[in-house]
């Protein structure tokens, strides 16, 4: 059984920074794109960030490009986000996904929610002003 568990939201003021974890379970998780959406109230759940299998390629949202970066060790079947000088308009639940590896099109296919077949239960993020 397949389960991915965030952890490491709260609440940060602007300008702050915190570090979102998964961690992955019932699948060797090398062979598998990592994600990360969010979602703010009354909104539909958009893509953050993404990265590949071996780590070595990774993509991000225009709204959070040069402020969060993505990582993972698969040693410890885990994805993190990093999330620096965070603004009120990131505040969301954020959930990580994961996508089987078919290495084309990643920069497309990562950022569409459809490829993911499991997500975890979410970690809320709070950016207050």
């Amino acid at each position: 059984q397949v389960q991915l568990v965030e952890s490491g939201g709260g609440l940060v003021q602007a300008g702050g920074s915190l570090r979102l974890s998964c961690t992955a379970s019932g699948r060797t998780f090398s062979n598998y794109d990592m994600g990360w959406f969010r979602q703010a109230p009354g909104k539909e759940r958009e893509f953050v960030a993404a990265i590949s299998g071996s780590g070595g390629r990774t993509y991000y949202a225009n709204s959070v490009k040069g402020r969060f970066t993505i990582s993972r060790d698969n040693a410890k079947d885990t994805v993190y986000l990093r999330m620096n000088s965070l603004k009120p308009e990131d505040t969301a639940v954020y959930y990580c996904g994961s996508a089987p590896s078919t290495y084309s099109d990643e920069s497309y296919r990562l950022s569409r929610r459809y490829v993911y077949d499991y997500w975890g239960q979410g970690t809320q993020v709070t950016v207050s002003s």
